[in-house]
This record gives structure tokens, sequence and C-alpha cells, in this order.
């Protein structure tokens, strides 16, 4: 009944403001702060054409039966200040029942200092505003090496061309979720930028305690509702910390964007000489062409998906992804796995967007009971239907 209340709540909101909604709901002036209301709702349909493993199972067991899954995925409602030298927000997931990004930020200028729960900078897709990600399922490196929200302090500088951000950060702030205290840092340069025309660059690093002595690396098939993983390294033991390097580009050209990412990570364990350091490595490349003729902004260090020329027209979008993760090394074998994503979005006026992806999967992983490889080749039929202001 404690998780049920919020949902209602978020429920019985988004219902109130369906037929009033707009990009951002200004809420009033109070003092030096124009509070503003935002939200975001998506419901997904997964169906899943299986091959080996039921991508639809419940874990644990051989499967259910269904070849299909359907789920709210997001119920996000934020809260938001912004004034001359401090901006604030407050945000909620009644879904998954856990904050969002929750912090203070000192304007400084172009430079700034942030407390409280935050995105650490080592994605530039988990950056991205999630309204508008240009796949269903962000990329697997994304889902397997980015830290995402964690509470912590950064300080950094957002310019036009350049920018960086240095942080510390502890665990996530909803209890029993991520641990581990670390630090890391993102540094981007984009030697072009100008009306229709983008060039960016940038580089991350983060390094961060296990929390536990056990650190185990899965990754859904880039299908967000799957209970079944393709590759799997387990559980390594005598974990000790995690170092990721990650880096990152985009291109844009009017309606075209091309955008890719590439993280190598090390688990260093405590007894190296009988449990070697584990190191994986993840990447992906997309290109996205917006049919209507929109083109991209940019600010902070990543591109900005821009609304409909023609709001009552919409606007629509197509994509294709291919991505790759490697999670064997030495005697841990937890399989690779490279997927091919092809995606259509359409934008509707300032609140709607409706997508469809396709996916193909290829997955190799070792099975002691075959005493070999096993192949794993899913294919897989996404929608999205979301709401957001």
């Amino acid at each position: 009944m404690k998780r049920l209340a919020p949902r209602l709540l978020a429920a019985a909101i988004i219902a109130t403001l369906a037929g009033q909604a707009q990009a951002e709901i200004a809420i009033d002036v109070i003092g030096p702060y124009e509070v503003s209301f935002e939200g975001l709702v998506q419901a997904d349909g997964n169906w899943y054409h299986n091959d080996m493993q039921d991508l639809g199972g419940t874990l644990g067991n051989g499967g259910d039966g269904k070849d299909q899954e359907f789920e709210m995925r997001r119920a996000e409602l934020v809260l938001k200040g912004k004034g001359t030298m401090f901006d604030w927000v407050l945000g909620f997931d009644a879904k998954a029942n856990k904050f969002l990004d929750a912090n203070v930020k000192w304007k400084i200028g172009s430079n700034y200092l942030m407390v409280g729960q935050f995105k650490q900078p080592n994605s530039l897709e988990e950056l991205s505003s999630t309204k508008n990600n240009d796949f269903i399922s962000k990329a697997m490196v994304t889902n397997t090496f980015g830290v995402a929200r964690r509470v912590g302090v950064a300080y950094g500088d957002d310019g036009k061309n350049w920018g960086y951000s240095v942080n510390a950060f502890g665990r996530e702030l909803t209890r029993n979720l991520a641990q581990g205290q670390g630090f890391g840092g993102r540094f981007y340069y984009a030697p072009m930028v100008d009306s229709g025309s983008l060039l960016h660059f940038g580089v991350s690093a983060v390094d961060y305690d296990t929390a536990r002595d056990t650190q185990r690396w899965r990754v859904r098939p880039d299908a967000d509702l799957s209970t079944g993983r393709l590759i799997d390294t387990g559980n390594i033991l005598n974990a000790d910390r995690i170092r990721t390097y990650g880096l990152e580009s985009a291109w844009v050209d009017g309606p075209f964007k091309v955008q890719g990412e590439y993280m190598r990570s090390t688990t260093t364990r405590t007894s190296a000489t009988t449990a070697p350091d584990f190191t994986a490595d993840s990447w992906y490349v997309s290109g996205v062409w917006n049919l209507t003729g929109e083109t991209w902004g940019y600010k902070s260090g990543t591109p900005t998906t821009p609304l409909p020329n023609d709001p009552s027209a919409g606007m629509w979008q197509v994509g294709l992804r291919y991505d790759d993760t490697n999670l064997s090394d030495g005697a841990i074998r937890g399989g690779d796995e490279h997927n091919i994503t092809i995606g259509v979005n359409y934008y509707w006026r300032s609140n709607f967007k409706i997508m469809a992806n396709y996916v193909a999967a290829k997955s190799s992983k070792y099975s002691s009971a075959a005493a070999g490889n096993v192949d794993d080749d899913p294919n897989i039929f996404e929608t999205r239907l979301q709401f957001y202001w």
C-alpha cells in the first residue's frame, strides 16, 4: 500500500493536468525563484521472438511462457526553482518509488557548485534528457557502466565550446539502491557550435568502491522490460573498486545527428594473485535523421532535441544504432553481445511522443553444460507512449 500511494498521486496529478499541459508549468515566483513543475509518464510494451532464453520469464525459473510485457516505465514528478544565483530541483519517480535529481546549484558566472543528488558525468547518453532519448532503451554501455544519480558534490564550468565537471559522490539518495563512495570527472570540447552545426568530443572517468566484496556485470538486450540477460559475468568475488574511462563524440549537420561512446571498465580485486582484475568494455554508434527538418541544440556539453517546427504536424525521426558489449576476460566468461536497433519517433505538439523500435540481438556466452559457447539471437519489438510537460 505504501508503494501504491505515490503512484496514485502521480496518476491523479497527470489526469488533472492532461487537458492543459504545456512544455513546463510555471507555478509562482517565490522570493528570488521562478518555481515550475514538470512531469514525465512513459508506458512501454515489449514483444519477444525468443531464441534460447525466455526474455519475458520470471527471474529464477525457466520462464513464464509469455512473449510480451507491458508496464508503466516512468512516472516522474519534478519541482524546480530558478534564481539569479541559485537553482534547485526536487524530483521523484512514483513508478520506481525513488528520488531523482534533488540538489542545489550555486551559479558563479558559467561556473557552478552543486550539492545533492545528480547524474554523475560519465555518460553523454545518461546526461541527456530522458524524455528525448533517441531510442527506447539506452545503449548497453550506458546501462552497464553509467553511474547515473548519486548524492555528492560537484564543481564545474559549462561554457559554450568547452566545459568540465569534477565530483565526489556516495550512495543513491533512496535507500537500498546504488552504493559505493567515489569520485570522477568529465571534460568536453566543441570546436564547432553553430545553428544546425555541431562537433563535440568528451572524455570521462569514475573511480568508486564496490561497497560490497562482490560485483556482478550483466545487461538487458536493449529491452528495458526484459527480465533475461544474454550476457552475465555472475558474481565476481573479492571485488574492491571499479574504474571506468569513457570517450564520447557527436556530430550534427542540420537534421542529421551521429553520436557514439566507448567505455572501458576495470574491477580491481583484493587478491590479485589468485583472482586477477576483470576488465570489460562496451560501445555504440547511432544516427538519427529528423525527417521534418528540425536540427539539434547544444547545452552543457550535450545535444538537445528541438520541438517540432509545426506543432500540429509534429516531428518525425528515424534512427539506427549498433552497440556492442564484451563481458569476458580471463576465466570470467560473461559473453559478448552486439545489437542493431532501428527506431521511429513521433513528437506531437509539446507534450506527446510515440516510439517504436526493432532490436536484432546476437550474443555468445560460454556454457559449462555445453562445454563451449552457446549463441542466443532473439529479436524484440518495442513501443513507448509518452506524455510530458
